[in-house]
């Protein structure tokens, strides 16, 4: 069996690596080991598929923080508006949620999924699933694709789009890597990003907070030397093994890769009223106390915050919550407020990487020509999508990479193949 591209892998990035061969009018290979293409799509954004994200380009690219610049020269050929455009125009109607995610208008991934299925027949794409790839072997003018059943594939080119290592069950169990290192590629150190977060902090262990949820607080991760290094305002969440929510998974990745440099905590701070400075704050406390001093304190700062953590501060503060708010000092006060604004504590690990949304590191990006994703080791051989040291934020960003990844993959591959 002969084929001019062979695109290994049926996610989002190896479907649109596919299809972009096969409009080329080449002879056009899709292999997945799973039973099913597009598994990934069909779960993303709790099975509705957040496609990609209409914010400006170079706002997309800032929410890529891993390597997202790499992507510019990909974007000068397709970007997240040219995937708005190609879905409405195959017609799956898109509709735009907060934050400029795209959803299509029917909340289904399934729409989105078919549609690429769809394309694969219409492109006369041969599809091969349940087929593990157990090895490549590459030559000089052609590769050689050699399958676990011992059949062999000849191919002029080949993209590998076989994702990282994070959700598992769609497949992405990190086969590529052994792929790349042998046509010469270095793959960067391999960890969770977009992860919910484990602490062993006592109220943590005691479940004190486990499933209250705090809305649009802003999360800090703070080095070892005590310098801050993100902040994210956004939801987030107390679980029974730490913190989750989106402000959590945005930095996760920095809290990862502090721990990775060999830290065995790192401490991060919550400030559940970012929009109110202390010293507003603290005078609102004040006046409201002075105002109702027979009030109990837990009905004066009733509404600042949800209850359920009004009470856990007044507890760490010591403070009975049926005191009178005449009786609180000034000190004490102060220390309440300082817990609205900045409660600190230590976080000791991530949830392991298969229970991640992303993959962070992979192949070098030094490595690869951005203008069309070939190797610069070995002609013929393309990458795309997870299986690359790029990782972004959730909220249509991941899957804009794999896309546009995978599309500039597609196309170069079966250009290349042409002149082979």
């Amino acid at each position: 069996m002969s084929y001019q591209v062979t695109v290994i892998g049926g996610g989002p990035s190896g479907l649109m690596a596919a299809i972009a061969a096969a409009e080329q009018g080449v002879d056009t290979l899709l292999i997945d080991k799973g039973n099913k293409l597009g598994k990934k799509l069909a779960i993303s954004g709790g099975g509705r598929c957040n496609v990609t994200n209409r914010l400006p380009e170079d706002e997309v690219i800032k929410h890529i923080p891993g390597n997202g610049r790499f992507l510019y020269s990909a974007f000068s050929t397709f970007n997240n508006y040219d995937i708005i455009d190609y879905f409405e125009e195959l017609g799956v109607a898109l509709k735009e949620e907060d934050h400029g995610r795209m959803f299509p208008k029917s909340n289904n991934a399934q729409d989105v999924v078919k549609t690429l299925l769809n394309e694969l027949d219409k492109w006369k794409v041969t599809v091969k699933t349940d087929t593990t790839v157990k090895a490549m072997d590459y030559g000089e003018s052609e590769h050689t694709v050699i399958l676990e059943n011992g059949d062999k594939i000849k191919t002029k080119t080949v993209v590998i789009a076989v994702g990282g290592k994070a959700v598992p069950h769609t497949g992405s169990t990190g086969d590529g890597y052994p792929w790349a290192k042998k046509a010469g590629h270095t793959i960067t150190p391999i960890y969770p990003t977009e992860v919910p977060i484990v602490s062993e902090e006592t109220f943590i262990q005691q479940k004190s907070l486990q499933g209250l949820a705090l809305r649009d607080i802003a999360l800090s991760v703070y080095d070892e030397k005590g310098k801050k290094k993100i902040t994210h305002q956004m939801d987030m969440l107390f679980t029974h093994f730490g913190i989750s929510g989106p402000a959590v998974l945005r930095c996760s990745q920095y809290i990862v890769k502090l721990l990775m440099k060999g830290n065995i905590e790192v401490e991060v701070g919550i400030d559940a009223l970012p929009l109110t400075n202390y010293n507003n704050l603290y005078n609102q406390i004040l006046s409201l106390v002075n105002e109702n001093p027979k009030k109990s304190i837990k009905n004066v700062l009733k509404g600042f915050i949800p209850e359920r953590y009004l009470d856990f501060i007044l507890e760490q503060n010591k403070i009975y919550a049926q005191m009178n708010s005449a009786n609180i000092s000034r000190e004490k006060l102060e220390s309440i407020t300082n817990y609205i604004k900045d409660f600190r504590f230590k976080v000791h690990d991530s949830l392991p990487i298969k229970k991640a949304f992303v993959t962070g590191g992979g192949i070098s990006i030094k490595e690869v020509i951005p203008s069309t994703m070939q190797s610069k080791f070995m002609n013929g051989l393309y990458f795309s999508g997870e299986i690359l040291d790029i990782h972004g934020y959730t909220g249509g960003y991941n899957i804009t990479a794999a896309m546009v990844t995978g599309r500039v993959a597609g196309m170069h591959a079966a250009w290349e193949s042409m002149s082979r």
